[in-house]
């Protein structure tokens, strides 16, 4: 199936995306790398050296899906908790150079920033080192974490909820905020993780991968019957308007409840790198959605958005202008 949009269609959607204010609430992350050559081994240990000839910071997590909506032209509002460290320092140094709004992070005392650090001689990633905290965050924290969406609430178009299970999305903020925007009728996705995978009930698209889905639902998701099974089931257990399954090298399923489901084949040419590309494909479906994209629609762009990140490697977002014009150009051949 093709996208049945015409090109002054497409150029609409493309327009509207501006301006779209989309809260990210989640888990901010930072990603570190240190990147050097290998030429000797220690002698202090059979370790290799990494001579650094180069290091810089990232967004990770969270923090990625908002900036993949600044760079499709949204407004996002990123809603979290980082450490009050050198790290954190880091992090907001980022969020002022990418001209993000940083008011509604919490730097808190008693955990750390987390930071996934990567360290790379030449070609070859030699070691990662995660600094993090997976505890709950503070009582204190949910209701200034709820505030932020209360007081934010009229003045959003969609909201994304973005777990990587570090503690900040706790049964309390997932349950209070999709309620306070079912009560607006605010769009709600969500990209879950296996430990709150039950409590993201009743939003409008709930977008778990096949490994996520797998372990859910105890079944392995193999041929096109059991996508078909897994989906079904998903809208059954979720009691969400849309499950999209993320399924890798084979695209999409869109399911909704009543109709029959929907695949969307990767556009993914070349796969350099794998990384980024959910939060890419969030990012672009909510912002299509809080566009008034429908859902298939939107999970096209979305799914197209994912394929395009797919062939840089490193984690980096899709630009507005590169996505539009090479799904243009796609429509031509």
């Amino acid at each position: 199936m093709t996208i049945k949009l015409s090109k002054k269609k497409l150029e609409q959607i493309k327009n509207s995306f501006d301006g779209k204010r989309i809260a990210v609430i989640g888990d901010m992350m930072l990603d570190s790398y240190f990147w050097g050559e290998v030429k000797r081994i220690s002698p202090e240990a059979p370790v290799p050296v990494v001579e650094v000839t180069n290091e810089f910071d990232r967004f990770g997590g969270a923090a990625n899906v908002a900036l993949n909506i600044i760079k499709l032209g949204g407004i996002p509002i990123p809603i979290g908790v980082i450490g009050n460290d050198s790290d954190g320092e880091k992090f907001m140094r980022l969020m002022e150079e990418a001209c993000i709004p940083s008011y509604t992070i919490i730097k808190s005392e008693k955990r750390p920033t987390t930071t996934k650090t990567r360290v790379i001689g030449g070609n070859q990633q030699i070691v990662r080192i995660d600094k993090e905290s997976k505890e709950k965050i503070s009582r204190s924290e949910e209701n200034q974490i709820l505030k932020f969406v209360t007081d934010n609430i009229d003045n959003l178009d969609a909201i994304i909820l973005e777990d990587y299970n570090k503690g900040v999305l706790t049964k309390r903020v997932i349950k209070e905020t999709i309620e306070i925007a079912n009560s607006k009728n605010v769009i709600v996705t969500v990209d879950p993780k296996f430990h709150n995978f039950d409590l993201y009930k009743n939003v409008t698209v709930f977008k778990p991968n096949k490994k996520e889905a797998e372990d859910a639902l105890q079944i392995s998701i193999k041929t096109d019957d059991d996508i078909e099974k897994a989906g079904n089931l998903l809208l059954e257990r979720m009691g969400a308007k849309y499950i999209l399954l993320t399924l890798g090298k084979e695209g999409i399923g869109l399911f909704e409840k009543g109709k029959k489901s929907r695949r969307l084949p990767t556009h993914a040419r070349n796969v350099a790198d794998v990384s980024g590309a959910g939060d890419t494909v969030i990012s672009t479906l909510t912002m299509a959605l809080s566009s008034k994209v429908n859902a298939y629609n939107s999970a096209y762009l979305a799914n197209y958005a994912g394929g395009l990140v797919c062939e840089v490697a490193g984690i980096i977002p899709i630009e507005k202008e590169k996505l539009f014009e090479t799904i243009e150009n796609g429509m031509e051949e």
